[in-house]
């Protein structure tokens, strides 16, 4: 998987322009994704890549779009220094990935190599031969994420 890398402060209103909000199509979305600060973002990224960014991803509004769109993208999984809250639980609640592990955002590069061990919170910068250490899920918020999201969990277990 390939690491996306961005800096600090990433807003929803970057991640996912206010232009587009009307659309509720999770392809169109993703389309537009990071668009004002990466042109090519959508374009250059393959199922299964990595955002890595700094302090405060997902910062700004509340909109659920913002997580949405990275998912839709082909993203699997986003490390970050930190995280918005609000940014946080909308990513669990739609089923994207989400590490805070300021030592990984800060070594990991554009393009680098990057896999993750959910179970374990380990991320190997397979480019750079390193392993950072970031806090695992706790087992129901990693099943709720495996499921797509707490809607399809609750779906599943039939609530």
């Amino acid at each position: 998987m390939k690491a996306h890398k961005y800096g600090d402060h990433v807003d929803t209103d970057v991640i996912i322009p206010a232009r587009y909000l009307a659309s509720q199509d999770e392809k169109e979305l993703a389309s537009h994704c990071m668009e004002d600060i990466d042109k090519n973002f959508h374009s250059k990224v393959s199922q299964g890549d990595i955002i890595v960014a700094g302090l405060n991803f997902g910062c700004g509004s509340s909109r659920e779009h913002a997580p949405v769109a990275i998912k839709a993208s082909g993203i699997s999984c986003v490390i970050a220094k930190s995280f918005a809250r609000i940014f946080y639980r909308n990513a669990i609640n739609i089923g994207l990935a989400i590490l805070e592990c300021p030592e990984a955002a800060e070594d990991i590069a554009d393009n680098d190599e990057i896999s993750v061990n959910f179970d374990t919170g380990e991320i190997t910068n397979k480019t750079r031969n390193k392993t950072y250490k970031a806090e695992p899920f706790p087992e129901f918020i990693k099943k709720m994420i495996e499921d797509g999201g707490l809607m399809a969990s609750l779906k599943k277990k039939g609530a």
